[in-house]
């Protein structure tokens, strides 16, 4: 076998479902959660595939913080919405749940909505945003997530990095979808800064005493420790408009929390008073409208696509040659990444530590000697 770093998606996709089998999660959610993991990968966004395999899912089992049998219960329906408790299971097959019961009431009522209470970290939004554009709808979503972010003028990390993320469809190959953190970068990205030995650019990150920190490293450490936060997006202070930022992420952590009855900000921290590891109840809300409840899904998809390609067809800043739409450059990378999922060196160690734990002898990685 030629050592390369890319490992082919079936490969990569049946060994990550074997492992969730392995640390007991249910085949069939296994294969939800390997979907909703890789597809991070698929479309560009490595701070949130692969390289957090272990770290977030793997270890937080382990530690007994996470279960891996989901078992979720109704709370309360009304109507067109729906509040569903996780019961501290696997976040990615809540909110795949979640997000069809929305997208159920959307084709029912024109409109559904659901709020969850008692989850986990469920992996990229824009996953459960495209599974409402896939079925002609809008799709919303937002989490929140244990405190990262700094308020404006602030230096303690009170707020989660908490995506505002919504997905369009159009009448092109790929459907928009806007899916990013409230902060100016995400926690998971400094995460891949320290993997592969980068500083974090100045201006994403406060020290407790105001100053920029670029130290990866120091920062994941400091961030922990309440030492360091990241600022909201728009960065520091409020000349780049920092509180804008500032407010999207107070309104999704409301919302996640408040639509529920859940745990906010500090409550999220998944640290003890003793520093042990702790359960973090992470909230999240889906949104799903149907566009046939308007003037129809296939005038949607054509105006938002004409749209989308007059904004790609405006005039361009000097030295560029191409203006993007958000979905374009997650399209593109998935055609780019058409082979496989490619390994960075931290996650290839740490993938041969799994697989001899769990004892899957059948899979050998491109990536050993």
């Amino acid at each position: 076998m030629t050592k390369s770093n890319i490992v082919d998606w079936e490969t990569i996709t049946n060994f990550v479902i074997d492992v969730f089998v392995a640390y007991g999660v249910p085949k069939d959610d296994a294969a939800i959660c390997a979907d909703v993991l890789l597809e991070s990968d698929k479309r560009g966004i490595d701070s949130h595939g692969i390289n957090r395999f272990k770290p977030i899912y793997l270890d937080r089992i382990k530690a007994g913080i996470q279960k891996p049998v989901t078992e979720i219960t109704v709370v309360k329906e009304f109507g067109a919405t729906a509040v569903l408790d996780g019961n501290n299971g696997m976040g990615q097959v809540i909110a795949h749940r979640a997000m069809e019961m929305a997208i159920e009431n959307a084709h029912k009522y024109g409109i559904g909505m659901v709020a969850v209470r008692n989850s986990t970290h469920y992996g990229i939004a824009g996953y459960y945003a495209t599974m409402a554009t896939k079925e002609g709808c809008i799709g919303i979503t937002g989490t929140n997530a244990r405190p990262s972010i700094a308020p404006t003028f602030g230096v303690e990390n009170m707020l989660g990095t908490n995506p505002l993320t919504i997905g369009l469809p159009t009448d092109e190959p790929y459907d928009f979808c806007i899916d990013c953190a409230t902060s100016i970068t995400q926690r998971g990205k400094i995460e891949y800064f320290a993997r592969v030995g980068k500083p974090t650019p100045a201006g994403m990150v406060i020290g407790i005493d105001g100053t920029a920190q670029t130290d990866s490293e120091q920062i994941l450490k400091d961030l922990v420790s309440g030492d360091a936060a990241l600022a909201p997006l728009g960065g520091i202070g409020d000349e780049l408009a920092g509180y804008k930022g500032y407010g999207y992420a107070t309104a999704t952590e409301i919302l996640c929390a408040a639509l529920q009855a859940g745990a906010y900000m500090k409550m999220l921290s998944g640290v003890a008073e003793d520093g042990s590891a702790r359960k973090m109840p992470l909230g999240h809300y889906f949104i799903a409208a149907d566009t046939n409840a308007f003037m129809g899904e296939d005038v949607f998809r054509k105006i938002a696509g004409d749209i989308l390609r007059e904004l790609r067809a405006s005039k361009k800043a000097p030295g560029q040659d191409r203006i993007y739409t958000a979905g374009e450059i997650a399209y593109e990378k998935r055609r780019e990444r058409a082979a496989g999922d490619p390994i960075t060196e931290g996650a290839q160690k740490e993938l041969i530590q799994i697989r001899d734990e769990c004892g899957l002898t059948q899979y050998r990685f491109p990536f050993e000697d």
